[in-house]
C-alpha cells in the first residue's frame, strides 16, 4: 500500500462529474490497484476513488498548467486513473507532505462474533428463510473488494446476494450496496438484487436500505436453531 499526503485536485468523469479542488488530502494507493482519495473527516468513506481492476499512470505536468489547475502553480506529476468502462480519475498533485510505502501481506480477513458465523451457517442451510424456491449458490463469495455473505438464487433464478450481521447498521448496507455494485457491473450476474439480513436492523439502516433497493430481513437466531418453535408459544 503507498500512502501520500499531498495538495491535490481531484476530476472524476465517467457516469457522473465531480470535482474536488486543490487542498491538502491523503491519497491511499493499494496493492490490487485500487485508488482513494481521503480528506481528514468521514471514518473510513473517500471523497473519491476508482475501484479495481484499473489502472494508474502518472506523468509530468503539462506545459499548460492553467489547463489543470487554474492559476495554482507548484504541481509535481498528474495520475490518470482509468477503469475497464473508460471512468477516468485524474489527480494533480502539488506539494507532497509524506509518501510511503508498505506491503501489509495476506489479510486473513473479518473474524465475526460466534452469533454472526453461526446464523450466516444457518440461514445457508434454511433459504426458506427468504422465500419459497431459493437455493443457495456459495457462501462468501469472493469479489475484489471482499465476501459476500451468501449468494443465492432466488424462485426466477435471479442472483440475490445476501449481508448477514446480528445487528444491522448503516455500514452494513453500505457495505453491501458496494458489493452489488460490482456484481451489477458483471454479465455473467446482472441483475443481482440484495437483501440485508439481521436479529435487529436500526431505523436509519432501514431507510438507507430502502433508498438503495434492497431488502431488509429480520431473523430470528433461536428459531433457526430450532430453540424456539412458533407454535408453542402462547402469545
Amino acid at each position: 500500500m503507498r500512502l501520500l499526503i499531498a495538495q491535490c485536485q481531484v476530476d472524476y468523469a465517467g457516469r457522473l462529474s465531480a470535482h474536488l479542488p486543490m487542498a491538502t488530502r491523503l491519497i491511499m494507493v493499494k496493492a490490487d490497484g485500487s485508488v482513494s482519495v481521503h480528506a481528514d473527516d468521514r471514518a473510513y468513506k473517500p471523497l473519491n476513488w476508482m475501484s479495481a481492476p484499473c489502472t494508474l499512470t502518472a506523468g509530468p505536468p503539462p506545459a499548460d498548467v492553467e489547463a489543470v489547475v487554474g492559476d495554482e502553480s507548484g504541481l509535481t506529476e498528474v495520475w490518470e486513473v482509468r477503469n475497464s468502462a473508460g471512468d477516468t480519475l485524474q489527480i494533480a498533485i502539488g506539494e507532497v507532505l509524506h509518501d510511503s510505502s508498505h506491503h501489509l501481506g495476506v489479510d486473513p480477513g473479518l473474524v465475526k462474533d460466534g452469533v454472526e458465523a453461526h446464523l450466516q451457517v444457518l440461514l445457508a442451510a434454511n433459504p426458506a428463510t427468504f422465500g419459497e424456491g431459493w437455493s443457495l449458490v456459495q457462501r462468501e463469495y469472493l469479489t475484489p473488494i471482499g465476501p459476500v455473505d451468501l449468494l443465492f438464487r432466488d424462485d426466477s433464478g435471479a442472483y440475490v446476494a445476501v449481508e448477514v450481521k446480528r445487528r444491522g447498521e448503516i455500514d452494513g448496507v453500505e457495505q453491501l450496496t458496494r458489493y452489488l455494485a460490482l456484481m451489477n457491473a458483471d454479465p455473467l450476474f446482472s441483475p443481482v438484487r440484495g437483501v440485508f439480513a439481521a436479529q435487529q436492523i436500526k431505523p436509519q439502516a432501514k431507510v438507507l436500505a430502502g433508498t438503495r433497493g434492497i431488502d431488509c430481513v429480520l431473523v430470528d437466531y433461536d428459531a433457526l436453531r430450532g430453540l424456539d418453535d412458533a407454535e408453542d408459544r402462547l402469545f
